[in-house]
């Protein structure tokens, strides 16, 4: 007889005071012979029958005395459903077990729908798995690497940039027969020779617009640029020959050209001046670049890095010197650390440690700024990605921590397509502001109102600037007396290393720019934005 079943006869009243039967005798042989024993017999009292702790089942007739107040011999006593139907439906649901008076069976571990146990098996005859069985828990089965949440766009345009970088090298050997600048001066950054990057796409000047205005010297058909081969100072080549590519227009009727390579904006993102340069400017990128595309996604990370790049270019376009050289990717990067700065701010006292990490991302920026005003390095781009970072981060970042407590909303996940599952983070979505444009606007506290339109604020300002550089870089040509101090130091003429001045050679009548740079070290003509 089960133990569960000595007090349930409905036919006679329970006495307190009433003996528990004796325990059955003790067996050598197992009750059960699919059961193994040997599982439970270490949490056996002292004294119980080595059985299964899961199975129940009837003592045999001639071992249990007849109890006049329980079932007889033979009848059913087995566990034939869940703890909800566990005496059926013509008894009571309450535990027999609370009245401590039961019969002491073995100790025993509730069953449970762990993961370890086999829950379609009651009687407990399945194989146990796990740590049940004091082996260690099975591990989940990893993810394929294409599964994993990965930085596709830090990641891939590293990978862009440096098949760039390796197509430099081989096309300096090729053209001057050393992968490195050698010859007529060494490149202290370890790459190619700067007038192959001109020739590659790198940020120049005459090959972007027609020179000539406020402190410019006008460039014609006559005048003789450096040759992307050239290993000494005394080539001479048309500035087509330089720029290569296209966008080299013809002389007008007063001799000046009209180049328009445009893209020269762009294609500096992508081009180094040296393995130094470029291995700086990944570290960053796949570091702090990396985080933040995880925290904001890559279409935003994409948008910021490409448009501080862009404006970085245009800004250095504008105010640094009009004969040199840049490439790199630090305006891009710059906007990155700006994006991080603000995060940062954002969301400052959720942050362990926040004085450190201002003290690393200021340390960072005052590094590069510093950097910036030696010769030869492009400080604009810095300064005009990190502005541009500022404007869109403003503008495409979440609410700071604590203006979104004071305006009592969540700070939803950053996604650029709302989650049909999540009905609370819908309103953020693009699609569910194109569809109802009023309802998103309704209701909003007059503070969530001052931050939108301060949001709204950072973007126009940033798109109008850009329009307004384009604009002057193209048309009005003025300069910033005080302006080139951002990006050099008065020492030793640095400010005015750069400047295009033409000068007659004696062997023809032609005008070239060797005059001015032929007794300069590297940095006149290239520039490295790093």
């Amino acid at each position: 007889m089960a133990s569960h079943d000595y007090y349930s006869s409905s036919n006679h009243d329970r006495r307190e005071d009433a003996p528990l039967p004796p325990l059955p005798p003790q067996s050598t042989q197992p009750i059960c012979p699919y059961v193994d024993t040997s599982m439970t017999s270490s949490h056996s009292p002292v004294g119980a029958t080595t059985q299964s702790p899961f199975e129940d089942h009837a003592y045999p007739a001639n071992n249990i005395p007849h109890n006049p107040y329980g079932p007889g011999p033979g009848e059913d006593t087995a566990y034939h459903g869940s703890a909800g139907d566990y005496y059926g439906s013509q008894t009571r649901p309450t535990d027999p077990f609370t009245d401590h008076n039961a019969i002491p069976l073995h100790s025993q571990q509730p069953k449970t729908d762990s993961p370890s146990k086999y829950n379609a098996d009651p009687e407990g005859h399945a194989p146990l798995v796990g740590d049940y069985m004091g082996q260690a828990p099975r591990s989940k089965k990893k993810k394929g690497f294409f599964k994993k949440k990965m930085s596709w766009v830090a990641y891939g345009l590293a990978v862009i940039q440096t098949a760039v970088f390796i197509g430099e090298i081989i096309h300096n050997a090729v053209l001057t027969g050393s992968p490195i600048e050698i010859k007529p001066s060494f490149n202290p950054m370890i790459g190619p020779s700067p007038y192959v990057y001109i020739n590659m796409g790198a940020r120049y000047i005459p090959c972007m617009r027609q020179m000539g205005g406020s402190s410019e010297v006008n460039i014609t058909a006559d005048v003789a640029f450096p040759c992307p081969n050239t290993t000494t100072s005394t080539s001479e080549c048309s500035l087509s020959q330089l720029c290569g590519m296209s966008g080299i227009g013809s002389a007008d009727s007063n001799g000046k050209l009209h180049p328009n390579q445009w893209y020269r904006f762009i294609t500096p993102i992508f081009l180094h001046a040296g393995l130094i340069h470029i291995v700086f400017n990944m570290l960053v990128q796949v570091t702090v670049g990396r985080d933040m595309e995880l925290l904001i996604g890559p279409i935003r990370f994409a948008l910021v890095y490409i448009a501080a790049g862009i404006f970085g270019n245009v800004l250095g376009a504008n105010y640094a010197p009009n004969g040199m050289a840049s490439t790199g990717a630090s305006g891009a990067i710059f906007g990155i650390i700006a994006l991080t700065l603000l995060d940062l701010l954002y969301h400052w006292r959720e942050r362990p440690k926040p004085i450190r990490e201002l003290c690393f991302i200021a340390l960072d920026i005052v590094i590069a700024f510093v950097l910036g005003l030696l010769p030869g390095l492009d400080n604009f781009a810095h300064i005009g990605g990190f502005i541009m970072g500022l404007g869109l981060g403003i503008s495409i970042l979440h609410s700071p921590g604590p203006l979104r407590e004071r305006i009592g909303i969540d700070d939803p996940p950053y996604s650029a397509v709302p989650n049909p599952k999540d009905p609370e983070n819908r309103a953020e979505g693009i699609k569910e502001f194109t569809r109802q444009p009023v309802a998103f606007f309704k209701d909003r506290k007059p503070l969530w109102w001052a931050w939108w339109l301060f949001r709204a604020g950072a973007l126009v300002a940033v798109i109008v600037g850009f329009i307004v550089l384009l604009n002057n870089f193209y048309v009005y040509h003025k300069s910033c007396n005080w302006c080139k101090h951002l990006s050099c130091l008065p020492v030793k003429n640095w400010c005015d290393i750069g400047n295009i001045e033409l000068s007659t050679t004696s062997s023809n009548s032609k005008r070239d720019l060797f005059g001015i740079m032929r007794d300069y070290e590297y940095g006149q003509m290239g520039s490295p934005a790093f």
